[in-house]
């Protein structure tokens, strides 16, 4: 099958371009020389903007990088007529869920764990101005108008041209340009004889992936004829907060204790804002049922290759994604 891939060369594309290679595939990479991964496809140098005038052939195109309806537009109008099916990567931030942990959506807390069927968020753009230019700092695909419900909905509504659209958890691995485990492995490997957690987000849970098990389920879905509308991606069981940090204890040995603390004991950078009474747990029966989605790398081994990725690849402090003040921790310890 011929796969186009746009986003080919970043955190979920490299292992998703290397997987639909060894499957058999011909997949091109359209990218715009920022990275220069070696990978076994095709590479294309274009801008998103000019995709239409590129002569390009695909039975399938697969967008890991769309950002707002005025991306996912061109991509449609480029490749009806075209290709047979067009895979958009989403986000679990489109459920109202979402705006309730925000604080942009009212009334009571949705349900969980979150189906393809839950409700999405009734306003857009529930990240603050702020965030959003924070975040292109990371992602240079970002735009002012990120969103991902106006991304749906161009990709779920052409007649002409099938959509699918996976959302996509939080997602961990080798490459994580967020570092989500660094916070705890740092204080593990700095031998922290104990780890802060606020009272409500010891408890609160979220969905998680991966990256190669997220990769296999979007390379699934590209290539199964029945893969049609919605579907969630992410492990199960979904773990809280305090559950995962203990995993990551149990895979590096630490033995120290995790404490809970009322949040206006912490330190501010433990505190994050939010309604840590919404949970944002995902059911992800759909995709295993239909497609037959199994995650190709078990836990424990997902986790060694990360905690592996991220002491030898830590952050750059310029980057200012965690803080670390074991003082003020120390004062709320021993209080």
């Amino acid at each position: 099958m011929r796969i186009l891939v746009i986003g080919g060369t970043g955190f979920i594309g490299r292992p998703l371009v290397q997987q639909l290679a060894d499957a058999g595939h011909a997949v091109t990479v359209l990218h715009r020389g920022s990275k220069h991964a070696r990978l076994p496809a095709e590479m294309v140098l274009g801008d998103r903007c000019d995709i239409a005038s590129l002569g390009l052939k695909p039975e399938v195109v697969i967008d890991l990088i769309l950002s707002s309806g005025a991306q996912a537009q061109p991509v449609m109008d480029a490749f009806r007529g075209v290709a047979r099916r067009v895979i958009a990567a989403s986000s679990m931030d489109v459920y109202r869920a979402c705006g309730i942990l925000h604080g942009s959506e009212e009334g009571p807390l949705e349900p969980v764990p979150l189906t393809e069927d839950s409700a999405l968020r009734t306003k857009l753009q529930t990240y603050p101005a702020a965030q959003i230019q924070a975040m292109k700092a990371l992602l240079v695909w970002l735009d002012d108008e990120y969103d991902k419900i106006p991304v749906e909905r161009i990709i779920l509504s052409d007649p002409e041209l099938p959509g699918t659209v996976l959302r996509l958890p939080m997602i961990y691995g080798p490459g994580d340009y967020l570092f989500r485990l660094y916070p705890l492995l740092k204080r593990m490997d700095d031998h922290r004889p104990a780890i802060l957690f606020g009272e409500g987000w010891a408890a609160w849970r979220s969905p998680r992936g991966y990256v190669e098990n997220v990769a296999a389920a979007i390379a699934l879905a590209a290539v199964s004829e029945q893969a049609n509308g919605v579907y969630n991606v992410a492990e199960e069981p979904c773990y809280s907060e305090l559950e995962w940090a203990r995993k990551i204890a149990s895979a590096v040995s630490w033995h120290g204790e995790f404490v809970i603390a009322l949040k206006d004991r912490l330190p501010p950078y433990l505190a994050p804002p939010g309604n840590s009474a919404q949970h944002w747990s995902a059911d992800s029966t759909c995709i295993r049922r239909e497609l037959g989605y199994r995650e190709p790398i078990g836990q424990d081994e997902a986790l060694r290759r990360t905690i592996e990725w991220q002491r030898a690849h830590p952050p750059a402090a310029s980057l200012g994604l965690h803080q670390f003040d074991y003082d003020a921790e120390d004062a709320v310890l021993h209080s």
